[in-house]
């Protein structure tokens, strides 16, 4: 029951279709262009979004009798159940009605006007287009950069708050003039408030609290999204941030970074809960129809039987989801895959036991990688290769573990390794995990890896790398998940991200990446309070 959507390519980056069919803005005016759809419907599809367009918004009420395209390899295809037609035989078909599924459509339906006949109501998705005021180029509406968007868990109740942070980082490719367009969307997907905030033309941080926004907008207690549409931007259609959760006293603060702004078909790196904690997904629809039941579910990592939610949820809606009630029995360090068809921007998790609370997010699972055998032919070549870098917060305060989690759907074994090292860069200790199976969970806890060393500078690293003399099944998408406790207070956080190459001059399929240009380099910028 996944949607049937075009999201991302790790070619091409993100879509922009589904983004501008699925704004939240756009949806009132997409419910009524639906409702222009009566008598018998010709539908034409010049670029070929008639499908994830009917995904978005139900078309389950129209009479479509006749389904047309404009490329001659489309015709015979099955689209809204009819067969593809050419455009050329709509000339003389009994239709009423004739939807053109594309933005700026004046110029596609001034071709096709000669066979469009008399009386023939057409209407097209400019009919559900956003003001102009609301775009950074209104010469193209599906340019990438007019929907620079993203979503934020957001909640402000009981004493729990959230504060989300990013930075300016437009105005370093030459942007002026930026500003965000917020909307607050609450747990049943509604808007409670919408509100521009101007940006200074300065590479700085930009907070909003959500105290704050329920103080300036006279809100009672909500739990929901947030939704970010950056307005003049330039070259980064994406939305970066940091999600800071606090609470009215220190049993609750923890951080997470940014939500992919593309929902995926899979998650992974979802913690069992450990003893005494509770683990509860945050399930948060990113679209203008409702998740049904029984299309987001769980299931342990390398076990195929899934548990389905047998809860709907509505459109921009959010619901809380015990994984203890899904999977009773999982404990960690057993890890879950979510089953997410593409409904969910990369989602938050919440963790409670001990009476304190930490938040942190899960990660997107590909389905697009396989083994690649060169990375280890080649090691020779890059160095370490991919390296996963995580600090060793001092040890006499700080109990560590890590993780390993298999993030690619074609992932059957991960051979890698962990390293220690001092803050001098001295390495300390080294554990061979060996070929992992994808269902085995392995935690290490660094205090029995470090075995009492004391480390130069009371602190250092530790680096997950491929271990090629363990196998080779490397792909690349090399993600772990990190949990750090606090001893005399007990508070843990944790957080789960993936590898990149460093301080290379080699290339590897656009590694060492950059935001800034070409690889190889790596670069972004990010603003975290520090509790």
């Amino acid at each position: 029951m996944a949607l049937n959507i075009a999201t991302f390519s790790n070619q091409k980056g993100g879509f922009p279709f589904f983004k501008a069919a699925g704004h939240p803005a756009a949806a009132a005016a997409a419910r009524a262009l639906v409702a222009q759809l009566t008598g018998r419907v010709g539908v034409y599809d010049p670029h070929g979004f008639a499908a994830a367009f009917a995904e978005l918004h139900d078309l389950g009420g129209a009479d479509i009798r006749h389904v047309y395209v404009q490329d001659v390899e489309a015709l015979g295809n099955t689209v809204l159940g009819q067969t593809a037609e050419p455009v050329t035989a709509l000339a003389g078909a009994d239709v009423d009605t004739l939807l053109v599924v594309a933005f700026d459509a004046e110029r596609l339906i001034s071709h096709i006007a000669h066979l469009i006949g008399d009386g023939v109501t057409v209407v097209s998705l400019d009919d559900m287009r956003l003001a102009d005021d609301r775009l950074t180029n209104a010469k193209r509406y599906l340019d990438p950069l007019n929907f620079a968007t993203n979503f934020a868990f957001f909640r402000d109740e009981e004493g729990q708050h959230t504060r989300l942070v990013t930075a300016n980082y437009w105005h370093g490719y030459g942007a002026a003039g930026v500003k965000l367009w917020l909307t607050l969307l609450d747990s049943a997907g509604a808007p409670l408030a919408q509100w521009d905030m101007a940006l200074d033309d300065a590479i700085g941080q930009i907070t909003v609290d959500s105290q704050e926004v329920r103080a300036r907008f006279g809100l009672g207690p909500f739990t929901g999204q947030l939704f970010v549409h950056a307005i003049g931007v330039r070259g980064h259609d994406v939305v970066k941030y940091a999600l800071d959760t606090y609470g009215d006293d220190a049993t609750d603060i923890s951080c997470t970074h940014d939500a992919n702004a593309w929902p995926a078909d899979f998650y992974a790196g979802l913690p069992a809960p450990d003893a005494g904690e509770t683990v509860v997904l945050w399930v948060q629809n990113s679209h203008p129809c409702p998740i049904p039941a029984g299309a987001v579910g769980l299931n342990l990592m390398g076990d195929d039987t899934i548990a389905w939610l047998d809860t709907a949820v509505p459109a921009f809606g959010s619901t809380a989801v015990d994984v203890a009630d899904l999977l009773p029995a999982a404990k960690w360090p057993q890890q879950l895959e979510v089953q997410a068809g593409k409904h969910m921007v990369r989602p938050r998790y919440e963790v409670t036991g001990g009476g304190r609370r930490r938040v942190a997010h899960v990660n997107v699972e590909r389905v697009d990688l396989k083994p690649d055998p060169k990375l280890a032919e080649l090691s020779n070549l890059l160095g370490k290769g991919f390296v996963l870098p995580a600090p060793v917060l001092p040890p006499k305060a700080f109990a560590s573990e890590v993780l390993p989690t298999p993030m690619a759907t074609t992932q059957q074994t991960l051979p890698i390794a962990v390293t220690v090292y001092d803050a001098d860069g001295g390495e300390v200790a080294r554990h061979g995990f060996g070929a992992l199976p994808r269902n085995d969970c392995i935690a290490v806890d660094l205090d029995g890896l470090i075995n009492g060393h004391d480390l130069a500078g009371g602190f250092g690293h530790m680096e997950l790398t491929y271990d090629f003399g363990a196998g080779a099944d490397a792909d690349g998408w090399l993600h772990a998940l990190f949990r750090y406790r606090h001893r005399e207070s007990g508070h843990a956080a944790e957080t789960s991200f993936g590898a990149h190459m460093f301080n290379g001059v080699m290339v590897y399929k656009g590694e060492p990446q950059s935001y800034a240009g070409p690889a190889p380099g790596l670069s972004t910028r990010l603003f975290l309070r520090l509790g």
